[in-house]
């Protein structure tokens, strides 16, 4: 939220807000994708700070929410949803992003992604004359298509990146017949290692795994475990909007 207009923003924020009613906070702590870029960050800040008159505000980027969650103040999260990101932060405080640029120009890993490699291998099969395998008759069914010329067609019409990523289950659903799809969800793994392992540089602090994708598929989750070993990992049992209340709650102190 913190990288869109801030028209925008400060529409969303009144009516998340008036929904809410007659409140007097404290202390508001709100994590935000974007946080990572200081000017984003400031102009939330103050859009929270004239929404929430006398209450102490911070803002802190998303993957933020999910160490303190965990109940970490050191350590590395890792998202895989619709998109991915890994943040870590050392005991003294300091701060690395891996990852996280969009579905447009990266989120290796993430239910997006999956999504595209799984069209390509589908759309690489027609054009080679291979075998069509499980994955691909999953994938036209799916997305409404009959061919090829229109699963094209159907996925450029798809303009929000949610969509994509809910089309990623097909491979799931289909990696016990078909290779391709077992090959995608290991390179999914790879992806997301690639992200998480260089910052434990930072901090010897667990991996926690967080996000829709990785935390609801155990093929991925196995095979990321397996991709970052020795590195201890743990699963986020928390929903991220505690960490929030927490580090909302550290304001205070």
């Amino acid at each position: 939220m913190a990288a869109l207009d801030p028209a925008v923003v400060d529409e969303r924020l009144t009516a998340l807000l008036d929904g809410l009613g007659d409140i007097d906070p404290k202390a508001c702590c709100a994590g935000a994708a974007g946080a990572e870029v200081p000017a984003a960050r400031m102009r939330l800040q103050a859009l929270l700070e004239r929404r929430l008159p006398g209450a102490r505000v911070c803002v802190v980027h998303d993957t933020r929410l999910v160490l303190a969650a965990a109940g970490l103040d050191a350590g590395i999260a890792l998202i895989a949803g619709t998109g991915a990101v890994a943040y870590a932060r050392s005991a003294d405080g300091r701060e690395a992003q891996r990852g996280g640029w969009g579905w447009m120009l990266g989120d290796e890993g993430s239910g997006v992604w999956i999504t595209r490699e799984a069209a390509r291998l589908v759309l690489a099969r027609v054009e080679h004359g291979s075998r069509a395998g499980a994955l691909d008759d999953a994938l036209l069914a799916e997305c409404g298509a009959d061919d090829a010329r229109a699963l094209i067609g159907n996925l450029h019409a798809m303009h929000e990146p949610r969509q994509w990523a809910e089309l990623a289950k097909v491979v799931f659903d289909t990696a016990d017949e078909d290779q391709g799809s077992r090959e995608i969800i290991l390179r999914a793994a790879s992806a997301l290692a690639q992200i998480a392992v260089p910052l434990r540089k930072l901090t010897d602090g667990p991996i926690v795994m967080a996000g829709g994708l990785l935390l609801n598929q155990p093929r991925l989750e196995e095979a990321f475990r397996r991709a970052v070993a020795p590195a201890r990992t743990i699963r986020l049992e928390e929903p991220p909007v505690e960490g929030a209340v927490r580090l909302a709650a550290e304001l205070l102190q």
